[in-house]
Formats: structure tokens, C-alpha cells, sequence
């Protein structure tokens, strides 16, 4: 090459080094309704948006502290939350790998060596002893290779990498929220159950006194024998209710013990009525969810992920350039093995420009694009379901704390009427029918009614998760690497 040319062979390349081909990444468009949107109003005043609910802690919002130390368990016990940190830890070192190729690759391979030479080797038309010998080569030689990244290959990589990266991330917290809430619903069923015990054992103990009541008459000749049977069969079947209600309790405690970590057999959680209203949950605007929701960062990642993907593919095309060199000594004699004279090197650099491949390139291109356009197919769909979810989670608290208010009437009016049907088959007006019907239906209705404020929390919960519970995208962003100057010399 004249020198002349040689600036400007440097130039080219300085200039070529700045270029990455591909599509550059940003966010699709995703379906969202407008602000204040929503279709059904809730049952409180709206808190301010991310206010309300503790950052990675959002359980507080329910002042419980029982929930909050089976919640901290959780964190620091439960398997599944233990193996997705672990994939997180995964991702970073496979992100560090894709920075490894930004730098220049230096490896040595010494080696010493005595053979001995063929008396009979083919001299190849050459004129000299055909001797047998033996000799000593002592070799430390050096390779240098690096990848001239003209049209960003390696960025690209390095790009993808932290996109993994960052979904892996978002994914962690995924499963810390989906976990958390599992919990937490899990522990406001129980509580639930709890109540539910309450109210069964006491419609047990009336009903024994109902029966002591309905035998004294029979033996006073005033009660028939069937009046008896009736309060027997009720007695027991409300006795059957109250040891299904407590396996119920037990599979649910069974379940939170596995969530903290714990041997089902080892828990036990205390008999604690459920006593508690739904806080007010922090609505925001709907626009709002697609920063605070884990699983939607998540999609979003991965589709700039495959949007790397498709610049690889694309620098597929273009030149390979690769400059290498190698360096060293060689020598018969391990005391001379480092004299100047003993010194070898050599030079070069390889170009690799695909021409024909049997369209494996275009066919790669094209995959790479149907990824992505799978990937951000996948995104539009979660935040449709985020919506879908935080609309669900508004519905069933609206309705919910509507039926409550009704059902909670109901168990009044129950009451009263179990007084007054024990009034009149006192009086002899009416059979002990009616007595056996107004038990029947106050068991009902108060069981119903600790089963709507269950499910009340529960669905506060689960609305609290749809909201990302407390998370927003800001947490993933510093998980990314950067090539760093000390990697030259890290093996």
C-alpha cells in the first residue's frame, strides 16, 4: 500500500467503525385507554399515583404485621425467588461475554518439544542427508486477534445483551410480585377461613342448645320425636361444615408455609378472625401501568432484544474484517530462546465478504424480523391484559363492597328472624320447621358474608399487583454493562 493511502485506509476505517446497520429500537405504540377511562368507579377516593404503596415493600399498605413478616420470609426463603435471582446473576455474566469481543483477543501457547527425524523421510527432490536426527524446539509464541466492528456487529451483541439483561431484571421483580401477592392472598383466605371457623363453631353451639331445648320438650311430652331428628340432622351436618372449613384452613396454611420456605408440616399459623377494610389503592392514570408493571418491561425488553437480533442479521451482509498478528520465539536451544535471533512475528488481516450463501442471510434477516414482530405482538398483548386486570380488579371491589353492604343486612334480618321463628314454636304457634329453616339460612348468610370480605381482600391484592405494586421501570435501568478498559486484561 503507498502511504499516501494509508490515512486514508484509516479514516475509512475510523469512519466505518462509527456505523451500525439495522433498525434503530423504539417502543411500539401500545393500545391505552384514555385517562379516566375506566369503566366502573371504585368504592373509594383514588390516592395519588405511586404514593400509596411502599416501593418493593407494597404489602405495608394493609397494616398487617404478620402478613409483613411472612412476606419478609418469602424474600429471603422462597426457592422459585432464590432461582430467578440466580438467572439474573446468569444474565449479567452473559452480558459481560458479549463485551468481551469489543477488546483485542491475546492468548500464548508455549510449548517444548523433542522429536527425533525419519532417516528415511522423503527428501522431496531436495539434495541432502537423509540422516536420522534428534532435536529440542522450544516454542513461546503470542496470537493477537480483533474484530474490526465496521458495521456493529459486536454492538449489536453487546446491545441485545443488556436487553436480556434488563427482561431478566424486569422478570425477577415479576416473580418477587407475583409471589408476594400469592402470599398475601393466601393469607387473607385464611384469615377468612378463620372467621368463618368463628361463625360455624357458634351456629354448632346454638344449634346444641336448640337440641337440648327440642329433647326436654319431647321429654316433657310437649316436642314430637321428628322435631328431635331435625335438630339432630342440622346439628350435624353444621358439625360436618366445621371440619371442611378446617381442612380448607389447613390446605391454605400448607400453602404459605411452602411460600416462606418452610416444610408444610413445620407452620403454624395462628386463629386470627379477619378484621381488616381494603386501603385505598393508587390508581393513577391508565397510561401509568405500562411504566409500573414488571411483566410489561419484561415484553418491552425482549423486543429490544430481537431488535438487536435483526441488526446482527443485517451486518450479516457486510464485510467480516478481522486483523490478527503473532509474535514470539522459537528456538533448538532453551538458552537461546530469547536472543533477537530467536524472534518470530508475523502480520495480517482477513476480510470475509459473503457473496453467495444459498440465501442463509436473507433467510436469517427474515426470521429475525418475524421475532420481532412476534416480540411486539407479545408486548401489545400484556398491556391489553394489564388493563384487562386492573379493570377486573376495579369491578370486583365496586361489586363486592356493594354485596357486602347488602349481604351484612341479610345476616340482620336473618337474626331476626331466627328470634322470632324461636318466639312463636315456643308459643306453639308455628312447627319447629321454621326454627330449622332460620338456622339453616343465618348459618348461610353469615358464612356468606366473611366470604365476601375474603374475597374483598383478595381482590385488593391482586389489584395492588396489577398495578405493578409499587414498581416502576426506573429499577431496570442501571441493570446494563459497559465494556470496561480493565477487560483487556482480565483472561
Amino acid at each position: 500500500m503507498k502511504r499516501a493511502a494509508i490515512p486514508a485506509a484509516l479514516a475509512l476505517l475510523a469512519f466505518a467503525a462509527g456505523c451500525t446497520v439495522g433498525p434503530r429500537y423504539s417502543r411500539p405504540a401500545a393500545p391505552a385507554p384514555a385517562p379516566d377511562a375506566c369503566k366502573t368507579e371504585p368504592p373509594w377516593q383514588q390516592a395519588a399515583p405511586k404514593d400509596s404503596i411502599p416501593k418493593g415493600a407494597w404489602w405495608q399498605v394493609f397494616n398487617d404485621q404478620e402478613l409483613s413478616a411472612y412476606e419478609q420470609q418469602l424474600l429471603q426463603a422462597n426457592q422459585s425467588l432464590v432461582a430467578a435471582r440466580d438467572r439474573l446473576d446468569q444474565a449479567r455474566s452473559l452480558a459481560r461475554v458479549a463485551t468481551a469481543d469489543v477488546f483485542p483477543q491475546l492468548a500464548a501457547d508455549p510449548s517444548a518439544v523433542r522429536e527425533r527425524g525419519s532417516g528415511n523421510r522423503p527428501l522431496n527432490g531436495v539434495v541432502q542427508s537423509s540422516r536420522p536426527y534428534t532435536q529440542n524446539v522450544f516454542t513461546v509464541p503470542f496470537s493477537l486477534s480483533y474484530e474490526a466492528d465496521l458495521f456493529g456487529r459486536v454492538r449489536r451483541n453487546v446491545e441485545a445483551a443488556n436487553a436480556s439483561l434488563q427482561s431478566t431484571a424486569a422478570d425477577l421483580q415479576n416473580v418477587q410480585l407475583v409471589l408476594t401477592a400469592e402470599l398475601a392472598a393466601d393469607y387473607f383466605t385464611l384469615r377468612e377461613l378463620d372467621a368463618e371457623l368463628v361463625v360455624v363453631q357458634e351456629s354448632v353451639d346454638s344449634q346444641r342448645k336448640g337440641l337440648d331445648l327440642v329433647n326436654n320438650r319431647h321429654q316433657g311430652g310437649i316436642a314430637s320425636g321428628l322435631e328431635v331428628a331435625q335438630q339432630a340432622t342440622l346439628l350435624d351436618s353444621t358439625v360436618s361444615q366445621l371440619a371442611l372449613v378446617q381442612q380448607t384452613r389447613e390446605q391454605y396454611e400448607h400453602a404459605i408455609a411452602v411460600l416462606v420456605g418452610q416444610p408444610a408440616s413445620s407452620l403454624s399459623v395462628r386463629v386470627a378472625p379477619l378484621q381488616v377494610t381494603p386501603p385505598p389503592v393508587p390508581l393513577g392514570v391508565p397510561s401509568d401501568v405500562l411504566e409500573r408493571r414488571p411483566d410489561i418491561s419484561t415484553a418491552e425488553r425482549l423486543m429490544a432484544y430481537q431488535n438487536a437480533q435483526v441488526g446482527i442479521a443485517h451486518s450479516a451482509f457486510y464485510p467480516h474484517i478481522t486483523l490478527s498478528g503473532s509474535g514470539g520465539w522459537q528456538s533448538q536451544d532453551l538458552a537461546s530462546l530469547l536472543n533477537a535471533p530467536s524472534l518470530i512475528w508475523s502480520l495480517g488481516a482477513d476480510a470475509l465478504q459473503p457473496i453467495f450463501e444459498g440465501g442463509r442471510n436473507r433467510a436469517n434477516l427474515a426470521a429475525a424480523r418475524a421475532a420481532y414482530d412476534q416480540s411486539v405482538a407479545n408486548y401489545r398483548q400484556s398491556v391489553l391484559t394489564a388493563f384487562q386486570e386492573v379493570e377486573d380488579g376495579i369491578s370486583n371491589l365496586s361489586t363486592l363492597s356493594q354485596a357486602l353492604a347488602t349481604q351484612r343486612a341479610a345476616v340482620d334480618d336473618a337474626r331476626r328472624a331466627l328470634a322470632i321463628a324461636n318466639n312463636r314454636y315456643i308459643g306453639g304457634v308455628t312447627s319447629y320447621l321454621d326454627v330449622i329453616t332460620a338456622q339453616t339460612t343465618l348459618l348461610t348468610s353469615e358464612r356468606l358474608e366473611t366470604q365476601l370480605l375474603g374475597q374483598q381482600m383478595v381482590s385488593s391484592v391482586y389489584l395492588v399487583k396489577a398495578l405493578g405494586g409499587g414498581w416502576d421501570v426506573s429499577q431496570i435501568k442501571d441493570q446494563q454493562v459497559h465494556p470496561q478498559a480493565r477487560q483487556v486484561l482480565q483472561p
